[in-house]
């Protein structure tokens, strides 16, 4: 019905990006958990030591650094689901249509983990940003505080 030389570039660019959507997908759950982690030193002694030190300039250069990377899974992520989750449902539509259940099942399944997985790292990300600002914003409060009295 839709053939063309334009559909089959398209169709074949699709099916390549799964692949690489996954692996990013992949490393921005990796890369959420590792955030995580450090959130956890900045919220029980990083912040303070760097309070301590009376560094505005540290402080507010390394908290922005840290709130882009928590931005930037936080903004990603559900991307990256999204495409994840629509990739395979074109070929497991066109499996349906032609009865290979199996395909279409497969499909589903990446469709659906990719979302989940997209949306997971995505809300941590954005957790860890909120969370951030915060502790930053407190941060350099008190260093101000300290500064003028």
């Amino acid at each position: 019905m839709f053939s063309s030389f334009s559909l089959t570039i398209i169709h074949s660019l699709t099916s390549i990006l799964l692949e690489p959507v996954i692996w990013s997908l992949v490393f921005l759950i990796f890369l959420a958990i590792y955030e995580s982690a450090i959130a956890l030193g900045e919220r029980f002694g990083g912040l303070a030591k760097l309070v301590s030190k009376q560094n505005a300039t540290q402080l507010l250069t390394l908290g922005k650094r840290r709130i882009e990377r928590a931005d930037f899974i936080a903004r990603l992520s559900p991307v990256l689901g999204l495409m994840g989750t629509l990739i395979p449902l074109g070929p497991g539509l066109a499996a349906l249509g032609e009865g290979e259940l199996q395909v279409l099942t497969t499909a589903i399944t990446i469709a659906f983990d990719t979302t989940v997985i997209g949306l997971l790292a995505g809300l941590v990300g954005f957790i860890l940003g909120r969370l951030r600002r915060r502790w930053y914003d407190e941060a350099l409060s008190r260093i101000q505080e300290k500064c003028d009295g």
